[in-house]
């Protein structure tokens, strides 16, 4: 069986930058799995893995329009401090979140001082090619739950 739309994709991968630094793995893990077509992970490794088998092993290569997006430099921009509660402890590399135009949204900070917290929008991988190794353990046909709720429904999960 191969993977394509509607069936449920399982495998391990690692998750590596241009210099070999590791992002991500599901090595010594519980193997990852999606539910192919349906937007589950980034459009880069899903058109990379269409077709695929069981046993399938390969390095896929991710340009960042095809991972996260590209860097918005103009997706930084700044807050004043007082919007922060002041006996947060507001450190550069912190996440925090925030309302936006379509519901709240994740934000890196990237500067603080006493008048104002500058925070990044972007997704912390935006602008990197991203490097995966992958290893396909099983490809089969989903569930009409797992189609209907357009998810993988594993251990027992039911909503």
């Amino acid at each position: 069986m191969k993977a394509a739309h509607g069936r449920v994709v399982s495998l391990h991968y690692t998750l590596t930058d241009d210099f070999g630094v590791l992002l991500d793995s599901s090595r010594g893990q519980e193997s990852f799995s999606y539910l192919h077509g349906y937007g589950n992970i980034i459009p880069g490794l899903e058109r990379g893995l269409e077709g695929c088998a069981a046993g399938f092993s390969s390095a896929i290569h991710v340009a960042p329009a095809d991972g996260y997006g590209e860097y918005n430099p103009q997706a930084v921009f700044e807050v004043p401090r007082e919007q922060f509660p002041p006996s947060e402890d507001i450190q550069v590399g912190m996440q925090v979140q925030g309302q936006g135009q379509h519901g709240v949204m994740n934000f890196t900070v990237v500067g603080v001082n006493d008048q104002a917290v500058t925070l990044d929008a972007n997704h912390p991988m935006a602008g990197k090619t991203l490097h995966f190794e992958v290893k396909v353990l099983e490809v089969r046909d989903a569930t009409e739950q797992e189609l209907a709720h357009a998810h993988v429904h594993t251990h027992g999960h039911d909503h």
